[in-house]
Order: structure tokens, then sequence, then C-alpha cells
């Protein structure tokens, strides 16, 4: 099924948000010497590795190209976790607080992309609502690590 230019370019977008947020967690596991913090960011990473196959998948039977590159937020992201990292010595909530504005920015994408008056197959808007979903939950689940960070121990 050949699909339009505007609905290959949205699903572009996507998978540069996808890969922006895998470089965006591998950076978060370089920062940190917690375990369960590697486990949490590399099963994120992991997450977003599946959305970008899923998603190029959809753009080659839908006549385009494998997406490259880096989106807008991911850009920011990156910078972001450049700064926080060099003011906060690395700590957990900081951290944290930079991965939640990364999962700010997907969620952003993704909503934009469902939003738009772009026409597009069932199927496919049903992929992305999918992901978008389970981006949510990895929301929620940042913030809730993020959070337990603010309660004194």
């Amino acid at each position: 099924m050949q699909l339009n230019e505007k609905l290959l370019e949205a699903l572009s977008d996507l998978v540069r948000i996808n890969q922006d947020r895998v470089e965006g967690y591998k950076k978060a596991i370089a920062l940190t010497e917690d375990t369960d913090l590697k486990a949490l960011f590399q099963r994120m990473a992991d997450e977003s590795l599946t959305y970008i196959d899923q998603l190029n998948n959809v753009l080659l039977d839908g006549g385009g190209d494998v997406a490259q590159g880096s989106s807008v937020y991911g850009k920011l992201y990156r910078t972001w976790m450049n700064v926080k990292a060099t003011f906060s010595g690395h700590d957990r909530q900081a951290l944290l607080s930079s991965c939640e504005y990364a999962e700010d920015a997907a969620q952003r994408t993704y909503e934009d992309v469902l939003r738009s008056s772009v026409p597009m197959p069932y199927s496919i808007r049903e992929l992305i609502a999918n992901q978008k979903g389970a981006l949510r939950g990895s929301h929620e689940t940042v913030r809730t690590y993020r959070d337990l960070e603010k309660i004194p121990h």
C-alpha cells in the first residue's frame, strides 16, 4: 500500500523521536551507577527499538525509506541531559527529571501525529495509538521513580 508523503513524514518523525529516546537512555545508563535505573533505562531503550522496527516496516511497506537522524526534541533533550549532568553531579532525581522531560517530548510527538489532519489507514493509527499508550506507561514509571526520590530516606 502506497502511503502519502505527509504520512511518510509523520511516521519518520515518530522513528526519529524513538531513536532520540534510545540515545537518551543510553546516555542516562552511562550517567548512573544505580543498577535499578540502568535496568529501567535499558528496558525503555529496548521498547523504542521495537517501535523503530515496527514504524520502519510500515514506512518500507508504504513506499518510504527507513528514517534516519534526530528530531528537534531529541537535540533539545540531549542538550538538556548534558547540562543537567554537569550541574547535578549525576544524582538520581535530576537524571529522572531529565528522562521525564524526554518522555514529555515523545508524548507530544505522538500526540501531534495523531491529532494531525494527515489521513492514515486505521491499522497505522492503531499502531501509533498503541505505542503512545505504552510510552505513556513508561512516562508514568519515570515520574513515579522521580517522585520517590523526593521523599526523604
